[in-house]
């Protein structure tokens, strides 16, 4: 699909392509040309997806599940269809390399994401009764009970940039499998694939307001969502900052909350790691979509005896991992999304080196027109300096010695941040009891590939609740148990 720049885009609210009296561009990292014109929402705007949202609640809760599993597959298969045709723009307005558009961005993840979800699932459980005597609440007798999964309410689905039509597949799938309806609020970066994506789910037929998308670069849509009385729940993957602001003001209506927030993932590598298996795997990760990954093992803390060992197989790593433009098949590492963003990101490797950091690799800003930054690495590192600290979200590698497991246990704990941590030990059983003892929502073990069953979130500063899997189910449900005397 060729990108038409002069594409009238419009918001989907109940139903209907709502036209906005602004637009705001949409550049594309790599050139730093306008790609699109996104519509700017306004307050009173996502007031009304909130409210239609709930108007179409009840007649999508009293909707059998098994039917609502057949609008999440025609899903499903229109993003299939369709999806290869909207890769173009997707790497443009994100800035993901092709290969990444095009396998992640638009491809499997976001189909299965639906597909997934497409089955009938069991909301109830029976308890076995309870036998009780006379009391002053009734005479004696057996307690039945049942438990079922009931719908949160109107869901605000509000989604970060990096890969912004998988992230929200990976909210509404679940939420609408449990009866929820939802308001969609993606990165003001990057809003265009998920426009797409709102054609797709309007095509599929689900009706009026169940599903409801927003856009715009400013915060009133997305305060507004939080403030009002008809939204019930928040799913928010973002920044720490912007949640703990969510998290103070959701309070005043009581909203439930999943949030999935920064990481500073710790490799942990004990005396008797593999050191060539460890660089392997941050290799792997180091420049995946110039580093704007969440889970990314950038701090590495590595046994003293194999840490000279480690920086010079990480320098060799960093050599190898071409900077360019992110349509060129031999690209690896992209742009990063905006230009605040590679400031930012520049502004935290200069922190390191005047708090006493050695820049081994990178450090130099590419000689490209868009927004890039090459993969760096800082040694000599200590746990209090800020790039040690803080989650950068580009290609940037910090690596720290220590003297053995439990200082390297503390070191990793150090952190406000606890969502993504890996071990790499020659001895397996050890590695598992490094890695119960680091203060994270999931940990790697001689690995960087994750159960996509497994419950994702963090711990401590790193976001509240579990997403993936059963536990997503739940997040996107209230309990309620029903007791009779029998």
């Amino acid at each position: 699909m060729p990108i038409d720049v002069d594409r009238d885009w419009k918001l989907l609210i109940n139903g209907e392509w709502v036209a906005t009296d602004a637009t705001y561009d949409i550049i594309d990292p790599n050139t730093t040309k306008v790609v699109g014109r996104a519509p700017e929402c306004t307050a009173a705007q996502a007031h009304d997806a909130a409210a239609a949202a709930k108007e179409a609640l009840k007649g999508w809760r009293a909707t059998p599940v098994a039917e609502r599993a057949k609008y999440l597959m025609r899903l499903s298969e229109l993003v299939a269809e369709r999806g290869p045709d909207w890769a173009e723009l997707v790497q443009a307005e994100t800035g993901a390399t092709m290969s990444i558009a095009r396998n992640m961005q638009v491809g499997g993840n976001a189909v299965t994401r639906f597909s997934d979800h497409a089955t009938a699932i069991d909301l109830t459980e029976a308890l076995p009764p309870m036998v009780t005597t006379k009391t002053p609440l009734g005479p004696p007798g057996l307690i039945g009970a049942q438990i079922n999964r009931q719908p949160v309410g109107v869901v605000a689905c509000i989604t970060p940039y990096n890969f912004p039509i998988v992230n929200v597949a990976g909210k509404i799938a679940p939420a609408l499998i449990m009866g929820n309806t939802v308001v969609i609020k993606p990165a003001p970066q990057d809003p265009l694939g998920v426009l797409l994506l709102a054609e797709a789910a309007h095509d599929a037929g689900f009706p009026p307001g169940v599903v409801n998308v927003l856009t715009g670069s400013t915060p009133d849509a997305p305060a507004a969502l939080v403030d009002s009385s008809d939204v019930n729940m928040i799913s928010f993957t973002g920044s720490t900052t912007i949640g703990a602001k969510i998290y103070e003001n959701s309070g005043k209506t009581m909203k439930r909350l999943l949030m999935e927030l920064g990481g500073k993932g710790a490799l942990v590598m004990t005396d008797d790691a593999d050191v060539g298996a460890a660089v392997g795997a941050i290799a792997t990760v180091w420049g995946f979509h110039a580093g704007q990954i969440c889970t990314a093992p950038t701090r590495v803390i590595v046994h003293r005896s194999l840490y000279d060992q480690t920086v010079e197989q990480l320098t060799a790593v960093a050599g190898m991992l071409p900077v360019g433009d992110a349509t060129d098949p031999g690209t690896i590492v992209g742009p990063v999304i905006t230009e605040v963003h590679r400031d930012r990101v520049e502004a935290f490797v200069q922190s390191g080196v005047d708090a006493g950091a050695t820049l081994v690799a990178g450090g130099q800003r590419p000689d490209l027109e868009g927004y890039f930054v090459a993969p760096t690495l800082l040694a000599d590192c200590t746990r209090d300096m800020h790039v040690v600290r803080e989650e950068v979200f580009g290609p940037v590698v910090v690596v720290l010695p220590h003297d053995g497991d439990d200082e390297a246990i503390d070191i990793a704990n150090d952190c406000d941040y606890g969502l993504n941590s890996y071990v790499f030990a020659g001895d397996r059983a050890r590695g598992f009891r490094v890695a119960e003892q680091i203060e994270s929502g999931s940990i790697m073990v001689n690995c960087v590939q994750p159960h996509m069953g497994a419950p994702f979130g963090g711990f401590k500063m790193s976001g509240v609740g579990r997403d993936r899997g059963r536990w997503g189910l739940e997040a996107y449900s209230e309990l309620q148990s029903v007791c009779w005397h029998g």
